[in-house]
């Protein structure tokens, strides 16, 4: 009982993308030799025909990438998205989202029904507890996004940057009493590197460290703010806008209007309510726009994983 075998099958058995299979068999003088040896090898020991309608699917192919975000309410993860999409629909290519919830077995459910449908490859964003060498099978056709892993490509944000940069902001203002909100240390990024980055920031300049850390939530922000804020404190450095928009509320209720409030992420949201507050942005949505090039630039070169790191700047209305 044979079995025909399609352009998937090759791709999976060589361990490139489909696409690449399709570029070798269209001759394309663009796929690296190495990778093209190893194409025909299985080709050639799968004495692998591709059909007619194959070929005319190959000239007309309906290009679909994978992005599996851990919350489709976020904020940050819309504007990267944002991001992607314009990319990938610039150069022909269409997006299945998908959301997580940051839970490894939905990654692994979503990941084999992108297999199953056929994706060139996947754009994910990756958290804390996620077993990022399991991934290996994606390898190639596969960007982490906020995660780096050797070997993957990667999209990562300048968490312990942006604090540096709000506390030299701060600090070039004349403030010292500058006390710190973040999220629990299990978070990597948004809570240990930039917890950190505060620490490092204040052990250096001879300044008190005065933080707490709690939940990614405005409730969090604003039972937190209520524990932290002080008599003496001049300014409030909030590791995220969630965490602001907590800190604002409080704030706001306690009248003070002397603590300068800070946050990361140039969420719309905060700047409406809060215009006073300053925020770090990230740069999400050129974080995902570089994420989906470095995606169709490994399907359709074979260019090789490579990690990024999206650049902070300064937001002040």
């Amino acid at each position: 009982m044979d079995k025909r075998l399609t352009i998937l099958d090759i791709a999976r058995l060589s361990g490139v993308g489909k696409s690449t299979v399709s570029r070798v068999l269209n001759q394309d003088p663009k796929v690296k030799p190495q990778t093209r040896e190893k194409v025909e090898a299985i080709i050639r020991a799968e004495g692998f025909v591709p059909s007619k309608s194959a070929r005319a699917m190959r000239t007309n192919s309906n290009r679909l990438v994978g992005i599996l975000v851990s919350r489709l309410d976020s904020a940050s993860e819309n504007r990267a998205v944002r991001g992607m999409l314009e990319t990938l629909y610039a150069r022909g290519y269409d997006a299945m989202l998908m959301e997580s919830k940051f839970n490894p077995a939905l990654i692994a459910e979503h990941l084999a029904l992108l297999e199953r449908r056929g994706v060139d490859g996947v754009i994910l964003f990756a958290f804390s507890g996620l077993d990022l060498a399991a991934l290996t099978p994606w390898q190639e056709r596969l960007v982490l996004m906020a995660r780096e892993q050797p070997g993957f490509a990667s999209v990562c944000f300048d968490d312990s940057g942006a604090i540096h940069l709000m506390m030299q902001h701060l600090f070039e203002q004349g403030l010292r009493r500058i006390a710190f909100l973040g999220v629990h240390q299990e978070d990597v990024t948004t809570g240990a590197r930039r917890l950190a980055a505060y620490q490092k920031f204040c052990a250096d300049r001879q300044l008190k460290a005065d933080y707490a850390v709690g939940d990614l939530d405005y409730q969090s922000g604003f039972q937190l703010a209520a524990r932290l804020v002080r008599p003496e404190t001049e300014a409030l450095v909030c590791a995220t806008d969630t965490l602001a928009l907590g800190a604002a509320k409080y704030l706001q209720q306690q009248g003070r209007q002397d603590v300068c409030l800070t946050g990361v992420g140039n969420n719309e949201l905060l700047r409406f309510l809060f215009p006073q507050v300053l925020s770090v942005d990230l740069g999400y949505k050129s974080a995902g726009a570089l994420a989906a090039t470095q995606l169709l630039n490994q399907i359709e070169q074979d260019e090789a994983p490579q990690a990024h790191i999206a650049p902070a700047s300064m937001h002040q209305d």
